[in-house]
């Protein structure tokens, strides 16, 4: 990839995070039904079309706000050193994540706020369920990378109770009023979800 892509890429990106952010506080503030992708755009400041340039729906705009957690504890997991355990190594990456101070923190209050939005509307809950499964796919091959003897089965099994364990933390979280991400709730998922696993 040339300098040039990358640098339009991390541009496009920006963008699109920039749209999530507003629509996601659209969506806090007025619900899904009271939220249009023409608020939306006019929020953010561009035009329709350029707002159908980054999404095929208003729904579908904040799938980068709920994306970018993931991304981020995935590259905290990745960066662990191959041959270590791999569900206290998949926990302390959790910790890290959910307990840093980074861009993505600082989003967890319109994360709470889709969340609390999507029970009541079924598009955005399939963004997030979406959201959900294709990191549950992307983190596969991340812990292959950790432990490359560990059976694919239990790989796919440490993927689904991980990802599973951070959804389910964050949803308990979002109904309540705790500023506080919920790590300690995110690892006593994880301790549920993969106890009989062996790795």
């Amino acid at each position: 990839m040339s300098e040039t892509s990358s640098l339009t890429e991390r541009r496009r990106a920006a963008t699109q995070l920039e749209i999530a952010r507003v629509a996601a506080r659209l969506f806090t503030e007025h619900g899904a039904a009271g939220t249009t992708a023409e608020a939306i755009a006019a929020a953010a400041g561009i035009g329709l079309r350029t707002f159908y340039r980054y999404s095929r729906t208003k729904e579908d705009a904040v799938a980068p706000l709920l994306t970018v957690g993931g991304d981020a504890w995935r590259a905290r997991l990745a960066a662990t050193e191959p041959g270590v355990p791999l569900i206290p190594a998949v926990e302390a990456a959790i910790r890290d994540s959910l307990g840093a101070g980074d861009a993505s923190s600082a989003d967890l209050p319109w994360v709470r706020g889709l969340l609390r939005a999507a029970e009541e509307d079924p598009d955005l809950a399939a963004v997030w369920y979406r959201v959900n499964r294709d990191s549950e796919a992307r983190l596969a091959p991340v812990l292959e990378t950790i432990a490359p003897a560990t059976d694919p089965l239990e790989l796919r099994l440490v993927a689904a109770a991980a990802t599973d364990a951070i959804r389910v933390s964050l949803e308990d979280w979002a109904q309540g009023e705790s500023p506080a991400a919920p790590v300690e709730l995110a690892v006593r998922c994880l301790r549920a979800l993969t106890r009989g696993l062996a790795s």
